[in-house]
């Protein structure tokens, strides 16, 4: 019984990890206003994935945070192929008249797919690598600084990585690099902010 307990929140967990992913993926593209900024709707979806690896690695250790990591990379994969299938069938008949709004909101360029998975697979073996050479180091000491040093080091080549891949031309250097700051720094308050929730998420994986 113990061990089916434990299943089962881990399976719980990886729900909530692709939840987490491909609601960034679907829904991000919205922005809203925060603080001085124009911020993405994923912001509070995508911390979340960086604290679950952190508890899953704490509790069970860094080989089920990789599988975590490759299943949801092989949805986004999934994902994006059906998307591009789901865009290019024709619409019925009845369809028609929604046709525009569908497209609007499913259409997005290639390059911003391809700018999210390279993203999400670096950043993610990213966290999980610093997390786990940290745990190691600290002897399992201050799950706050490991958690919170591999949050924000990953946020930081994650939304990197995706603002170049999507959106550098060669001559544009100075305006990424000021889409990626503040976003970088919007997603690590979130991550802090989330820091007791790690804790408690931790212990509640431990019991059985």
């Amino acid at each position: 019984m113990k061990n089916l307990n434990r299943e089962y929140k881990l399976d719980l967990l990886l729900a909530i990890y692709i939840t987490a992913i491909v609601t960034a993926e679907l829904m991000g593209a919205k922005t809203f206003p925060l603080f001085f900024f124009n911020a993405s709707v994923a912001i509070f979806t995508l911390p979340i994935t960086f604290i679950i690896n952190d508890v899953v690695i704490e509790v069970e250790g860094k080989a089920r945070a990789l599988n975590f990591m490759r299943s949801s990379f092989l949805i986004l994969i999934f994902l994006a192929l059906f998307n591009i299938l789901a865009i290019s069938l024709p619409p019925s008949t009845r369809f028609a008249t929604f046709e525009p709004a569908y497209q609007t909101i499913f259409a997005k360029s290639l390059r911003l797919t391809l700018a999210s998975l390279v993203a999400f697979f670096l950043a993610e073996r990213l966290d999980i690598y610093i997390f786990s050479k940290l745990r190691a180091r600290l002897k399992k000491r201050s799950l706050w600084l490991r958690s919170n040093v591999s949050n924000i080091v990953s946020l930081f080549f994650d939304t990197s990585i995706f603002m170049f891949l999507a959106f550098f031309e060669g001559d544009n250097a100075i305006f990424v690099w000021s889409l990626i700051l503040p976003y970088w720094g919007l997603k690590c308050l979130f991550s802090m902010m989330e820091t007791p929730l790690t804790y408690l998420v931790v212990n509640w994986l431990k019991k059985s």
